[in-house]
């Protein structure tokens, strides 16, 4: 039986803190990598990143852009994939009124609004209502933006304006998958999930009650039971 990596790709503004919960449950079974992209200026160039920071074949898992960039990552190399977990994800490309609110968040960061930015229209509308008073999740959410900075905002936000449709992507995919979301995603919301998971040909949707767009740090023991499941689907899969 296989023992593959586990590549897990962040999400806008966030590192390894978003996924350390799934680092601590299985880091002792196998190599767990978070790709550093705070330096890409596009989702090609994420994936790419996050493709050369793992030897041969492994299991994916992405969150928001990280899923966004999983889908990059299949298009590139899909042979080496054995199994993705899709998170509280989007595969339509940005609409123009995100774009719109996109263009006002570039500017005010720009304009030495980082803090304000994360703190009242990003990070807090996140989560799910019963998690927002949870401080130690609000600082997280916020110590991870204000370490990535303005310019990674900046960055990462025009790549996800530019990014493409990947509609047609998720019918290409055919190993085991999992479309998981919360149940209080406001960003990427439950239709959205029902829609990838009834184009990928293998994949099983989880909503999970009580939760937000930050699913691996709201419901840990759900999404590792998730993605523990998701191995052991590809593992036994492999001679």
């Amino acid at each position: 039986m296989q023992n593959y990596p586990l590549v897990l790709v962040p999400g806008l503004m966030c590192d390894h803190r978003l996924w350390q919960p799934q680092i601590d449950a299985f880091s002792s079974q196998r190599s767990v990598i978070v790709p550093d992209l705070s330096s890409c200026n596009s989702v090609p160039e994420m994936a790419a990143r996050a493709l050369n920071e793992v030897n041969g074949d492994f299991v994916l898992a992405g969150l928001s852009m990280g899923g966004i960039v999983a889908f990059e990552m299949w298009r590139h190399s899909s042979a080496r994939i054995k199994g993705i977990a899709l998170l509280d994800t989007n595969a339509m490309k940005e609409s123009k009124a995100r774009k719109s609110e996109r263009l006002h968040q570039i500017e005010a960061v720009r304009n030495g609004d980082l803090i304000r930015i994360l703190v009242e229209e990003l990070k807090p509308n996140y989560v799910a209502a019963v998690h927002r008073a949870d401080k130690n999740l609000l600082n997280t959410l916020r110590q991870m933006g204000e370490d990535q900075g303005a310019d990674v905002f900046e960055r990462h936000s025009k790549a996800l304006m530019a990014r493409p449709e990947s509609l047609e992507t998720l019918k290409t995919i055919t190993c085991p998958t999992c479309v998981l979301c919360g149940q209080e995603d406001e960003l990427c919301p439950v239709e959205y999930h029902q829609m990838m998971a009834s184009l990928i040909p293998n994949a099983n949707l989880t909503v999970l009650p009580d939760c937000g767009h930050m699913s691996s740090l709201e419901a840990p023991a759900i999404v590792n039971s998730m993605l523990a499941d998701l191995i052991e689907r590809v593992e036994k899969a492999t001679p």
